[in-house]
Protein backbone atom coordinates (compact mmCIF):
# COMPACT_ATOMS: atom_id res chain seq x y z
CA UNK A 1 0.00 0.00 0.00
CA UNK A 2 0.83 3.63 -0.26
CA UNK A 3 -0.11 5.99 -3.11
CA UNK A 4 -2.20 5.72 -6.27
CA UNK A 5 -2.47 8.05 -9.27
CA UNK A 6 -4.39 7.42 -12.49
CA UNK A 7 -5.22 9.45 -15.60
CA UNK A 8 -7.47 9.04 -18.64
CA UNK A 9 -7.84 11.92 -21.08
CA UNK A 10 -6.43 13.54 -24.19
CA UNK A 11 -2.86 14.35 -23.16
CA UNK A 12 0.20 12.19 -22.61
CA UNK A 13 -0.10 10.58 -19.20
CA UNK A 14 3.56 10.20 -18.20
CA UNK A 15 4.01 13.54 -16.48
CA UNK A 16 0.66 13.38 -14.73
CA UNK A 17 1.52 10.01 -13.23
CA UNK A 18 5.11 10.75 -12.30
CA UNK A 19 4.41 14.24 -10.94
CA UNK A 20 1.45 12.90 -9.00
CA UNK A 21 3.51 10.11 -7.46
CA UNK A 22 6.11 12.65 -6.41
CA UNK A 23 3.39 14.56 -4.56
CA UNK A 24 2.66 11.35 -2.64
CA UNK A 25 6.26 10.71 -1.64
CA UNK A 26 5.59 12.11 1.84
CA UNK A 27 3.52 8.98 2.56
CA UNK A 28 6.62 6.77 2.56
CA UNK A 29 7.37 4.04 0.00
CA UNK A 30 10.00 1.55 -1.08
CA UNK A 31 9.19 0.96 -4.76
CA UNK A 32 7.17 2.53 -7.55
CA UNK A 33 5.74 1.85 -10.97
CA UNK A 34 3.45 3.06 -13.74
CA UNK A 35 1.49 1.36 -16.52
CA UNK A 36 0.43 3.18 -19.69
CA UNK A 37 -1.91 1.76 -22.33
CA UNK A 38 -1.78 2.65 -26.03
CA UNK A 39 -2.45 0.98 -29.39
CA UNK A 40 0.74 -1.05 -29.04
CA UNK A 41 -0.39 -2.57 -25.76
CA UNK A 42 0.48 -2.11 -22.10
CA UNK A 43 3.75 -0.39 -21.22
CA UNK A 44 4.86 -1.29 -17.71
CA UNK A 45 7.76 0.26 -15.76
CA UNK A 46 8.63 -0.67 -12.17
CA UNK A 47 11.60 -0.08 -9.87
CA UNK A 48 12.71 -0.68 -6.34
CA UNK A 49 13.54 2.75 -4.96
CA UNK A 50 12.55 6.33 -5.64
CA UNK A 51 10.45 8.11 -8.24
CA UNK A 52 13.69 9.58 -9.62
CA UNK A 53 14.80 6.05 -10.50
CA UNK A 54 11.42 5.36 -12.06
CA UNK A 55 11.75 8.46 -14.24
CA UNK A 56 15.02 7.08 -15.51
CA UNK A 57 13.39 3.75 -16.32
CA UNK A 58 10.36 5.08 -18.20
CA UNK A 59 10.69 5.04 -21.99
CA UNK A 60 10.17 8.67 -23.05
CA UNK A 61 9.12 7.59 -26.55
CA UNK A 62 5.98 5.86 -25.22
CA UNK A 63 2.90 8.01 -25.70
CA UNK A 64 -0.36 7.20 -23.98
CA UNK A 65 -3.52 8.94 -22.86
CA UNK A 66 -4.39 6.59 -19.99
CA UNK A 67 -2.43 5.00 -17.21
CA UNK A 68 -2.09 4.17 -13.54
CA UNK A 69 0.80 4.58 -11.10
CA UNK A 70 1.67 3.50 -7.60
CA UNK A 71 4.15 3.96 -4.78
CA UNK A 72 4.41 0.83 -2.62
CA UNK A 73 5.17 0.24 1.02
CA UNK A 74 5.96 -3.45 1.45
CA UNK A 75 3.45 -5.45 3.49
CA UNK A 76 3.40 -8.77 1.64
CA UNK A 77 6.78 -9.57 0.15
CA UNK A 78 10.09 -7.75 0.23
CA UNK A 79 10.68 -4.41 -1.51
CA UNK A 80 11.54 -5.28 -5.12
CA UNK A 81 10.64 -4.42 -8.69
CA UNK A 82 8.79 -7.74 -8.93
CA UNK A 83 6.62 -6.98 -5.92
CA UNK A 84 6.11 -3.35 -6.98
CA UNK A 85 2.80 -2.28 -8.51
CA UNK A 86 1.20 -2.31 -11.04
CA UNK A 87 0.58 -6.06 -11.13
CA UNK A 88 -0.69 -8.00 -14.14
CA UNK A 89 -2.78 -11.10 -14.71
CA UNK A 90 -1.18 -14.15 -16.32
CA UNK A 91 -2.17 -13.21 -19.88
CA UNK A 92 -1.28 -9.56 -19.34
CA UNK A 93 -4.82 -8.44 -20.19
CA UNK A 94 -5.47 -6.87 -16.78
CA UNK A 95 -3.19 -4.46 -14.93
CA UNK A 96 -3.92 -3.26 -11.39
CA UNK A 97 -2.71 -1.02 -8.56
CA UNK A 98 -3.87 -1.50 -4.98
CA UNK A 99 -3.53 0.12 -1.57
CA UNK A 100 -4.57 -1.74 1.57
CA UNK A 101 -4.37 -5.26 2.93
CA UNK A 102 -6.50 -8.17 1.70
CA UNK A 103 -7.01 -10.24 4.83
CA UNK A 104 -8.36 -13.34 3.04
CA UNK A 105 -5.90 -13.42 0.12
CA UNK A 106 -4.54 -16.82 1.14
CA UNK A 107 -8.06 -18.28 1.17
CA UNK A 108 -8.82 -16.77 -2.26
CA UNK A 109 -5.56 -18.13 -3.59
CA UNK A 110 -6.38 -21.62 -2.32
CA UNK A 111 -10.08 -21.69 -3.24
CA UNK A 112 -10.02 -20.04 -6.68
CA UNK A 113 -6.48 -19.81 -8.03
CA UNK A 114 -4.86 -23.19 -7.43
CA UNK A 115 -3.94 -23.47 -11.11
CA UNK A 116 -2.32 -20.02 -11.35
CA UNK A 117 1.45 -19.47 -11.22
CA UNK A 118 2.15 -16.33 -9.20
CA UNK A 119 5.04 -14.02 -9.97
CA UNK A 120 5.05 -11.86 -6.85
CA UNK A 121 4.64 -12.41 -3.11
CA UNK A 122 1.86 -9.83 -2.80
CA UNK A 123 -1.78 -10.02 -1.86
CA UNK A 124 -2.39 -7.60 -4.73
CA UNK A 125 -1.56 -10.12 -7.44
CA UNK A 126 -4.34 -12.34 -6.08
CA UNK A 127 -6.84 -9.60 -6.95
CA UNK A 128 -5.76 -9.18 -10.56
CA UNK A 129 -5.53 -12.93 -11.15
CA UNK A 130 -8.99 -13.38 -9.68
CA UNK A 131 -10.34 -10.68 -12.01
CA UNK A 132 -9.00 -12.59 -14.99
CA UNK A 133 -10.51 -15.81 -13.66
CA UNK A 134 -13.90 -14.11 -13.28
CA UNK A 135 -13.62 -12.51 -16.71
CA UNK A 136 -13.20 -15.96 -18.24
CA UNK A 137 -16.48 -16.87 -16.57
CA UNK A 138 -18.56 -13.72 -17.22
CA UNK A 139 -16.89 -12.31 -20.37
CA UNK A 140 -17.52 -8.80 -19.03
CA UNK A 141 -14.84 -6.73 -17.29
CA UNK A 142 -17.18 -4.66 -15.13
CA UNK A 143 -18.95 -7.77 -13.89
CA UNK A 144 -15.68 -9.61 -13.30
CA UNK A 145 -14.46 -6.59 -11.33
CA UNK A 146 -17.61 -6.45 -9.19
CA UNK A 147 -17.58 -10.18 -8.55
CA UNK A 148 -13.95 -10.02 -7.45
CA UNK A 149 -14.50 -7.03 -5.18
CA UNK A 150 -17.38 -8.84 -3.48
CA UNK A 151 -14.96 -11.60 -2.41
CA UNK A 152 -12.36 -9.33 -0.84
CA UNK A 153 -12.07 -8.90 2.92
CA UNK A 154 -9.92 -6.14 4.32
CA UNK A 155 -8.95 -2.70 3.07
CA UNK A 156 -8.43 -1.71 -0.53
CA UNK A 157 -8.25 1.13 -3.01
CA UNK A 158 -7.98 -0.27 -6.53
CA UNK A 159 -7.39 1.01 -10.03
CA UNK A 160 -7.69 -1.50 -12.92
CA UNK A 161 -7.02 -1.26 -16.64
CA UNK A 162 -8.23 -3.79 -19.24
CA UNK A 163 -5.82 -3.91 -22.20
CA UNK A 164 -8.77 -4.40 -24.56
CA UNK A 165 -10.56 -1.27 -23.32
CA UNK A 166 -8.80 2.07 -23.81
CA UNK A 167 -11.80 4.02 -22.50
CA UNK A 168 -12.16 2.95 -18.86
CA UNK A 169 -10.28 2.77 -15.57
CA UNK A 170 -12.13 0.55 -13.11
CA UNK A 171 -11.99 1.81 -9.53
CA UNK A 172 -13.14 0.54 -6.12
CA UNK A 173 -12.38 1.25 -2.46
CA UNK A 174 -12.97 0.00 1.05
CA UNK A 175 -11.34 1.56 4.13
CA UNK A 176 -8.50 3.04 2.06
CA UNK A 177 -8.64 6.59 0.71
CA UNK A 178 -9.25 7.24 -3.00
CA UNK A 179 -10.73 10.20 -4.87
CA UNK A 180 -11.86 10.83 -8.45
CA UNK A 181 -10.73 14.13 -9.95
CA UNK A 182 -12.98 15.58 -12.64
CA UNK A 183 -11.74 17.53 -15.65
CA UNK A 184 -12.77 18.74 -19.11
CA UNK A 185 -12.12 15.79 -21.41
CA UNK A 186 -10.17 13.91 -18.77
CA UNK A 187 -10.52 12.42 -15.32
CA UNK A 188 -8.01 11.32 -12.69
CA UNK A 189 -7.84 9.10 -9.63
CA UNK A 190 -5.64 9.75 -6.59
CA UNK A 191 -5.11 8.62 -3.02
CA UNK A 192 -4.69 12.27 -2.05
CA UNK A 193 -6.05 15.26 -3.95
CA UNK A 194 -2.64 16.94 -3.56
CA UNK A 195 -1.33 14.53 -6.20
CA UNK A 196 -3.56 15.93 -8.95
CA UNK A 197 -4.39 19.49 -7.89
CA UNK A 198 -2.38 20.72 -10.88
CA UNK A 199 -4.97 19.03 -13.11
CA UNK A 200 -8.24 19.85 -11.32
CA UNK A 201 -9.84 21.16 -8.13
CA UNK A 202 -13.10 19.21 -8.65
CA UNK A 203 -13.27 15.90 -6.78
CA UNK A 204 -15.76 13.13 -6.31
CA UNK A 205 -15.77 11.21 -3.04
CA UNK A 206 -16.02 7.41 -3.20
CA UNK A 207 -17.65 5.51 -0.37
CA UNK A 208 -16.69 2.08 0.87
CA UNK A 209 -17.67 -0.89 -1.33
CA UNK A 210 -18.48 1.24 -4.37
CA UNK A 211 -17.28 0.62 -7.92
CA UNK A 212 -16.50 3.51 -10.28
CA UNK A 213 -16.12 3.47 -14.06
CA UNK A 214 -13.80 6.32 -15.00
CA UNK A 215 -14.01 7.41 -18.65
CA UNK A 216 -12.53 10.43 -20.41
CA UNK A 217 -15.88 12.17 -20.62
CA UNK A 218 -17.83 10.75 -17.66
CA UNK A 219 -17.60 9.02 -14.31
CA UNK A 220 -20.17 6.47 -13.18
CA UNK A 221 -20.39 5.49 -9.53
CA UNK A 222 -22.09 2.19 -8.74
CA UNK A 223 -22.95 0.20 -5.68
CA UNK A 224 -21.53 -3.28 -5.60
CA UNK A 225 -24.79 -4.66 -7.04
CA UNK A 226 -24.47 -2.39 -10.09
CA UNK A 227 -26.99 0.28 -8.99
CA UNK A 228 -25.87 3.69 -10.26
CA UNK A 229 -25.26 6.37 -7.61
CA UNK A 230 -25.69 10.09 -8.30
CA UNK A 231 -23.18 12.18 -6.36
CA UNK A 232 -22.12 15.79 -6.74
CA UNK A 233 -18.44 16.73 -6.75
CA UNK A 234 -16.81 19.07 -4.27
CA UNK A 235 -14.32 21.84 -4.88
CA UNK A 236 -10.94 21.60 -3.22
CA UNK A 237 -10.70 25.00 -1.55
CA UNK A 238 -7.01 25.78 -1.56
CA UNK A 239 -5.23 29.11 -1.70
CA UNK A 240 -1.56 30.02 -1.40
CA UNK A 241 -1.62 30.25 2.38
CA UNK A 242 -3.26 26.85 2.66
CA UNK A 243 -1.09 24.92 0.21
CA UNK A 244 0.55 22.80 2.90
CA UNK A 245 -2.82 21.91 4.37
CA UNK A 246 -4.16 20.60 1.07
CA UNK A 247 -7.82 19.68 1.14
CA UNK A 248 -7.88 19.24 4.92
CA UNK A 249 -9.94 21.68 7.01
CA UNK A 250 -7.27 21.68 9.74
CA UNK A 251 -3.60 20.86 10.04
CA UNK A 252 -4.33 18.63 13.03
CA UNK A 253 -6.53 16.30 10.99
CA UNK A 254 -3.93 16.20 8.22
CA UNK A 255 -1.19 15.38 10.71
CA UNK A 256 -3.27 12.62 12.31
CA UNK A 257 -3.72 11.10 8.86
CA UNK A 258 0.02 11.35 8.14
CA UNK A 259 0.98 9.08 11.04
CA UNK A 260 1.03 5.80 9.05
CA UNK A 261 3.35 7.40 6.52
CA UNK A 262 5.58 8.81 9.27
CA UNK A 263 5.89 5.30 10.71
CA UNK A 264 7.02 3.96 7.35
CA UNK A 265 9.53 6.73 6.86
CA UNK A 266 11.00 6.09 10.32
CA UNK A 267 11.42 2.42 9.42
CA UNK A 268 13.10 3.40 6.16
CA UNK A 269 15.46 5.89 7.78
CA UNK A 270 16.54 3.60 10.62
CA UNK A 271 17.03 0.48 8.52
CA UNK A 272 19.74 -0.33 5.97
CA UNK A 273 19.42 -2.23 2.68
CA UNK A 274 19.85 -5.52 4.54
CA UNK A 275 17.00 -4.66 6.94
CA UNK A 276 19.38 -4.11 9.85
CA UNK A 277 18.97 -1.19 12.23
CA UNK A 278 21.30 1.70 11.45
CA UNK A 279 21.86 3.97 14.44
CA UNK A 280 24.96 6.04 14.95
CA UNK A 281 27.58 3.86 16.64
CA UNK A 282 28.23 6.61 19.18
CA UNK A 283 24.56 6.48 20.26
CA UNK A 284 24.77 2.70 20.54
CA UNK A 285 27.94 2.92 22.63
CA UNK A 286 26.41 5.54 24.92
CA UNK A 287 23.33 3.37 25.53
CA UNK A 288 25.51 0.35 26.35
CA UNK A 289 27.81 2.33 28.65
CA UNK A 290 25.18 3.96 30.86
CA UNK A 291 23.81 2.43 34.05
CA UNK A 292 20.58 4.47 34.04
CA UNK A 293 18.69 6.63 31.57
CA UNK A 294 17.02 9.88 32.57
CA UNK A 295 14.33 10.95 30.10
CA UNK A 296 13.63 14.68 30.29
CA UNK A 297 10.60 16.14 28.53
CA UNK A 298 7.45 18.23 28.84
CA UNK A 299 3.79 17.81 27.93
CA UNK A 300 3.12 15.31 25.17
CA UNK A 301 6.82 14.50 24.87
CA UNK A 302 6.82 13.56 28.56
CA UNK A 303 3.98 11.13 27.88
CA UNK A 304 5.99 9.61 25.03
CA UNK A 305 8.87 9.24 27.48
CA UNK A 306 6.68 7.25 29.88
CA UNK A 307 5.96 4.78 27.09
CA UNK A 308 9.61 4.82 26.07
CA UNK A 309 10.55 3.77 29.60
CA UNK A 310 8.54 0.58 29.06
CA UNK A 311 10.29 -0.10 25.76
CA UNK A 312 13.81 0.41 27.11
CA UNK A 313 13.36 -1.44 30.39
CA UNK A 314 11.48 -4.42 28.95
CA UNK A 315 13.58 -4.85 25.81
CA UNK A 316 17.04 -3.55 26.74
CA UNK A 317 17.07 -4.16 30.52
CA UNK A 318 18.25 -0.63 31.27
CA UNK A 319 16.59 1.20 34.21
CA UNK A 320 14.86 4.43 33.17
CA UNK A 321 13.52 7.44 35.04
CA UNK A 322 11.17 9.92 33.35
CA UNK A 323 11.12 13.49 34.63
CA UNK A 324 9.15 16.64 33.87
CA UNK A 325 11.76 19.11 32.65
CA UNK A 326 10.49 22.10 34.61
CA UNK A 327 10.66 20.15 37.90
CA UNK A 328 14.01 18.50 37.26
CA UNK A 329 15.77 21.83 36.84
CA UNK A 330 15.03 22.89 40.40
CA UNK A 331 14.76 19.51 42.15
CA UNK A 332 17.43 17.25 40.69
CA UNK A 333 17.39 13.74 42.17
CA UNK A 334 20.42 11.72 43.17
CA UNK A 335 22.01 10.54 39.96
CA UNK A 336 23.57 7.18 39.16
CA UNK A 337 27.27 6.83 38.46
CA UNK A 338 26.99 6.61 34.66
CA UNK A 339 23.80 8.39 33.62
CA UNK A 340 22.66 9.11 30.07
CA UNK A 341 20.18 11.93 29.59
CA UNK A 342 17.62 11.64 26.80
CA UNK A 343 15.78 14.83 25.87
CA UNK A 344 12.55 14.50 23.91
CA UNK A 345 11.18 17.58 22.17
CA UNK A 346 9.19 18.09 18.97
CA UNK A 347 10.72 21.50 18.31
CA UNK A 348 14.08 21.03 20.01
CA UNK A 349 13.64 24.48 21.50
CA UNK A 350 11.76 23.71 24.75
CA UNK A 351 13.21 26.10 27.32
CA UNK A 352 12.62 23.91 30.39
CA UNK A 353 14.46 21.02 28.76
CA UNK A 354 17.34 23.18 27.67
CA UNK A 355 17.73 24.42 31.23
CA UNK A 356 18.28 20.82 32.32
CA UNK A 357 20.67 20.21 29.43
CA UNK A 358 22.83 23.15 30.47
CA UNK A 359 23.07 21.84 34.04
CA UNK A 360 23.90 18.25 33.16
CA UNK A 361 26.55 19.38 30.66
CA UNK A 362 28.19 21.32 33.49
CA UNK A 363 28.26 18.04 35.40
CA UNK A 364 29.89 16.31 32.41
CA UNK A 365 27.06 13.87 31.63
CA UNK A 366 26.28 12.79 28.04
CA UNK A 367 22.99 13.81 26.38
CA UNK A 368 20.93 12.46 23.50
CA UNK A 369 18.19 14.57 21.91
CA UNK A 370 15.20 13.05 20.10
CA UNK A 371 13.62 15.80 18.03
CA UNK A 372 11.78 16.66 14.86
CA UNK A 373 14.19 19.55 14.13
CA UNK A 374 17.80 18.33 13.84
CA UNK A 375 19.26 21.85 13.72
CA UNK A 376 17.46 22.99 16.86
CA UNK A 377 19.11 24.14 20.08
CA UNK A 378 18.63 20.86 21.94
CA UNK A 379 20.04 19.01 18.96
CA UNK A 380 23.06 21.26 18.55
CA UNK A 381 23.96 21.29 22.23
CA UNK A 382 23.49 17.58 22.97
CA UNK A 383 26.15 14.99 22.24
CA UNK A 384 23.89 12.95 19.96
CA UNK A 385 20.61 13.39 18.05
CA UNK A 386 17.96 11.03 16.72
CA UNK A 387 15.62 12.55 14.14
CA UNK A 388 11.87 11.89 14.24
CA UNK A 389 11.40 12.29 10.47
CA UNK A 390 7.80 13.37 11.07
CA UNK A 391 7.88 16.38 8.76
CA UNK A 392 6.60 19.83 9.79
CA UNK A 393 3.95 19.68 12.50
CA UNK A 394 1.86 22.84 12.33
CA UNK A 395 -1.06 22.21 14.69
CA UNK A 396 -0.29 23.19 18.28
CA UNK A 397 -1.60 19.88 19.63
CA UNK A 398 1.05 17.30 18.76
CA UNK A 399 -0.07 14.09 17.09
CA UNK A 400 2.34 12.67 14.52
CA UNK A 401 5.42 13.89 16.44
CA UNK A 402 4.13 12.05 19.53
CA UNK A 403 3.76 8.70 17.79
CA UNK A 404 7.08 9.31 16.01
CA UNK A 405 8.75 9.84 19.39
CA UNK A 406 7.42 6.50 20.65
CA UNK A 407 8.51 4.73 17.46
CA UNK A 408 12.06 6.11 17.66
CA UNK A 409 12.23 5.20 21.36
CA UNK A 410 11.16 1.67 20.45
CA UNK A 411 13.89 1.48 17.80
CA UNK A 412 16.43 2.83 20.29
CA UNK A 413 15.39 0.12 22.77
CA UNK A 414 15.59 -2.64 20.16
CA UNK A 415 18.99 -1.47 18.91
CA UNK A 416 20.32 -1.45 22.48
CA UNK A 417 18.95 -4.93 23.10
CA UNK A 418 20.62 -6.22 19.96
CA UNK A 419 23.89 -4.51 20.87
CA UNK A 420 23.75 -6.25 24.25
CA UNK A 421 22.99 -9.55 22.45
CA UNK A 422 19.63 -9.91 24.18
CA UNK A 423 17.09 -12.14 22.46
CA UNK A 424 13.82 -10.61 21.20
CA UNK A 425 10.76 -12.75 20.56
CA UNK A 426 9.46 -10.59 17.69
CA UNK A 427 10.62 -8.78 14.56
CA UNK A 428 10.44 -5.11 15.64
CA UNK A 429 10.48 -3.52 12.20
CA UNK A 430 7.83 -5.90 10.91
CA UNK A 431 5.72 -5.10 13.96
CA UNK A 432 6.13 -1.36 13.34
CA UNK A 433 5.01 -1.93 9.76
CA UNK A 434 1.89 -3.63 11.13
CA UNK A 435 1.41 -0.60 13.40
CA UNK A 436 1.50 1.67 10.33
CA UNK A 437 -1.18 -0.42 8.64
CA UNK A 438 -3.33 -0.37 11.79
CA UNK A 439 -3.00 3.42 11.96
CA UNK A 440 -4.21 3.68 8.38
CA UNK A 441 -7.26 1.55 9.19
CA UNK A 442 -8.04 3.78 12.18
CA UNK A 443 -7.70 7.06 10.32
CA UNK A 444 -10.28 5.78 7.85
CA UNK A 445 -12.85 5.34 10.63
CA UNK A 446 -13.39 9.02 11.28
CA UNK A 447 -17.17 8.87 10.98
CA UNK A 448 -17.49 6.28 13.77
CA UNK A 449 -15.15 8.22 16.05
CA UNK A 450 -16.95 11.50 15.31
CA UNK A 451 -20.20 9.84 16.41
CA UNK A 452 -18.54 8.81 19.68
CA UNK A 453 -17.27 12.35 20.22
CA UNK A 454 -20.77 13.77 19.67
CA UNK A 455 -22.41 11.21 21.94
CA UNK A 456 -19.93 11.34 24.81
CA UNK A 457 -18.08 14.66 24.74
CA UNK A 458 -19.65 17.42 22.66
CA UNK A 459 -21.70 18.90 25.52
CA UNK A 460 -19.72 17.68 28.49
CA UNK A 461 -17.84 19.94 30.89
CA UNK A 462 -15.43 17.22 32.05
CA UNK A 463 -14.19 13.74 31.19
CA UNK A 464 -12.03 11.01 32.67
CA UNK A 465 -9.67 8.59 30.93
CA UNK A 466 -8.74 5.39 32.74
CA UNK A 467 -6.30 2.60 31.94
CA UNK A 468 -3.87 0.20 33.55
CA UNK A 469 -0.25 -0.56 32.74
CA UNK A 470 0.84 1.08 29.48
CA UNK A 471 -2.76 2.10 28.74
CA UNK A 472 -2.53 4.53 31.65
CA UNK A 473 0.21 6.50 29.86
CA UNK A 474 -1.91 6.69 26.72
CA UNK A 475 -4.85 7.86 28.82
CA UNK A 476 -2.99 10.86 30.18
CA UNK A 477 -2.00 11.80 26.62
CA UNK A 478 -5.61 11.36 25.45
CA UNK A 479 -6.80 13.59 28.28
CA UNK A 480 -4.20 16.22 27.40
CA UNK A 481 -5.30 16.26 23.75
CA UNK A 482 -8.92 16.73 24.77
CA UNK A 483 -8.26 19.56 27.21
CA UNK A 484 -5.80 21.28 24.85
CA UNK A 485 -8.17 21.82 21.98
CA UNK A 486 -11.74 21.37 23.29
CA UNK A 487 -11.25 23.02 26.72
CA UNK A 488 -13.05 20.12 28.40
CA UNK A 489 -11.63 19.48 31.87
CA UNK A 490 -10.09 16.06 31.22
CA UNK A 491 -7.86 13.90 33.39
CA UNK A 492 -6.17 10.54 32.92
CA UNK A 493 -6.00 8.11 35.83
CA UNK A 494 -4.63 4.68 36.60
CA UNK A 495 -7.67 2.42 36.88
CA UNK A 496 -6.64 1.10 40.28
CA UNK A 497 -6.42 4.62 41.71
CA UNK A 498 -10.11 5.39 41.19
CA UNK A 499 -11.15 3.95 44.54
CA UNK A 500 -8.46 6.01 46.29
CA UNK A 501 -10.32 9.26 45.88
CA UNK A 502 -11.04 10.07 42.24
CA UNK A 503 -14.27 8.10 42.11
CA UNK A 504 -15.82 10.80 44.32
CA UNK A 505 -15.93 13.00 41.21
CA UNK A 506 -18.10 10.57 39.24
CA UNK A 507 -21.72 11.67 38.85
CA UNK A 508 -24.59 10.93 36.51
CA UNK A 509 -23.50 11.29 32.90
CA UNK A 510 -19.77 11.80 33.55
CA UNK A 511 -17.90 10.58 30.43
CA UNK A 512 -15.29 7.93 31.24
CA UNK A 513 -13.11 6.62 28.39
CA UNK A 514 -11.38 3.35 29.28
CA UNK A 515 -8.58 1.69 27.32
CA UNK A 516 -8.32 -2.10 27.33
CA UNK A 517 -5.37 -3.23 25.18
CA UNK A 518 -3.27 -5.10 27.76
CA UNK A 519 -4.22 -8.73 28.35
CA UNK A 520 -2.68 -8.94 31.83
CA UNK A 521 -4.90 -6.16 33.21
CA UNK A 522 -7.92 -6.56 30.94
CA UNK A 523 -10.24 -7.85 33.64
CA UNK A 524 -8.99 -5.25 36.11
CA UNK A 525 -9.84 -2.28 33.90
CA UNK A 526 -13.22 -3.76 33.06
CA UNK A 527 -13.94 -4.04 36.77
CA UNK A 528 -13.10 -0.33 37.07
CA UNK A 529 -15.57 0.42 34.29
CA UNK A 530 -18.29 -1.39 36.21
CA UNK A 531 -17.42 0.67 39.29
CA UNK A 532 -17.90 4.00 37.54
CA UNK A 533 -21.01 2.84 35.69
CA UNK A 534 -22.56 1.87 39.03
CA UNK A 535 -22.15 5.50 40.04
CA UNK A 536 -23.78 6.92 36.92
CA UNK A 537 -20.82 7.36 34.56
CA UNK A 538 -21.33 7.29 30.79
CA UNK A 539 -18.51 4.83 30.10
CA UNK A 540 -16.90 4.05 26.75
CA UNK A 541 -14.46 1.15 26.35
CA UNK A 542 -11.88 1.16 23.57
CA UNK A 543 -10.30 -2.27 23.33
CA UNK A 544 -7.84 -4.13 21.12
CA UNK A 545 -8.92 -6.86 18.74
CA UNK A 546 -8.73 -10.13 20.64
CA UNK A 547 -9.66 -8.55 23.97
CA UNK A 548 -12.92 -6.97 22.85
CA UNK A 549 -16.35 -7.56 24.34
CA UNK A 550 -19.74 -7.04 22.71
CA UNK A 551 -20.45 -3.83 24.64
CA UNK A 552 -17.19 -2.10 23.70
CA UNK A 553 -17.66 1.17 21.86
CA UNK A 554 -14.59 0.85 19.62
CA UNK A 555 -12.03 -1.82 18.75
CA UNK A 556 -8.54 -1.07 17.44
CA UNK A 557 -6.67 -3.51 15.18
CA UNK A 558 -4.43 -6.06 16.85
CA UNK A 559 -0.74 -5.18 17.07
CA UNK A 560 2.09 -6.44 19.27
CA UNK A 561 0.99 -5.67 22.82
CA UNK A 562 4.12 -3.69 23.66
CA UNK A 563 3.43 -1.34 20.73
CA UNK A 564 -0.27 -0.75 21.39
CA UNK A 565 0.31 2.86 22.58
CA UNK A 566 1.18 3.85 19.00
CA UNK A 567 -2.20 2.59 17.82
CA UNK A 568 -4.61 3.18 20.71
CA UNK A 569 -3.78 6.88 20.84
CA UNK A 570 -5.06 7.49 17.28
CA UNK A 571 -8.79 7.24 18.12
CA UNK A 572 -8.16 9.41 21.19
CA UNK A 573 -6.59 12.07 18.96
CA UNK A 574 -9.62 11.93 16.68
CA UNK A 575 -11.99 12.05 19.66
CA UNK A 576 -10.33 15.27 20.80
CA UNK A 577 -10.41 16.70 17.28
CA UNK A 578 -14.12 16.07 16.75
CA UNK A 579 -15.05 17.15 20.27
CA UNK A 580 -13.30 20.47 19.61
CA UNK A 581 -14.89 20.75 16.19
CA UNK A 582 -18.41 20.31 17.55
CA UNK A 583 -17.72 22.87 20.27
CA UNK A 584 -16.61 25.44 17.65
CA UNK A 585 -13.07 25.62 19.02
CA UNK A 586 -10.00 26.70 17.07
CA UNK A 587 -8.55 23.24 16.51
CA UNK A 588 -5.11 24.21 15.19
CA UNK A 589 -4.55 27.22 17.45
CA UNK A 590 -6.10 26.60 20.88
CA UNK A 591 -6.19 29.53 23.27
CA UNK A 592 -3.20 30.33 25.46
CA UNK A 593 -0.96 27.70 23.82
CA UNK A 594 2.08 27.86 21.55
CA UNK A 595 3.62 25.19 19.36
CA UNK A 596 7.07 25.61 20.82
CA UNK A 597 7.42 26.63 24.48
CA UNK A 598 10.57 28.72 24.41
CA UNK A 599 10.19 30.34 27.84
CA UNK A 600 10.41 28.69 31.26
Amino acid sequence: MCGIVGYIGQNDTKDVLLNGLEKLEYRGYDSAGIAMLNDNGMNLFKVKGRIAALRGRVDETVESTMGIGHTRWATHGVPSATNAHPHQSTTGRFTLVHNGVIENFQDLKRDYLGDVSFISETDTEVIVQLIEKNFNKYQDTAEAFRQTISLLKGSYAIGLIDKEDQDTIYVAKNKSPLLIGLGDGFNVIASDAMATLKETDQYLEIYDQEVVLVNRSFVEVQKLNGTVVDRKPFTAQIDVSDTEKGTYPHFMLKEIDEQPFVMRRIIQEYQDDDNNLKLDQDVRDAMKACDRIYIIAAGTSYHAGLVGKQFIEKLANVPVEVHVASEFSYNMPLLSEKPLFVFISQSGETADSRSVLVKIKELGHPALTITNVPGSTLSREANYTLNLYAGPEIAVASTKAYTAQMAVLAILAVDTAQAKELQLDFDPMQELAIVANAMEVLTDQKEAIEDLAKNYLATSRNAFFIGRSTDYYVCIEGALKLKEISYIQAEGFAGGELKHGTIALIEDGTPVIALATQSEVNYGIRSNVQEVEARGANAMVMSMKGLEQDTDAFVVPHVHELLTPLVSVVPLQLLAYYAALHRDCDVDKPRNLAKSVTVE
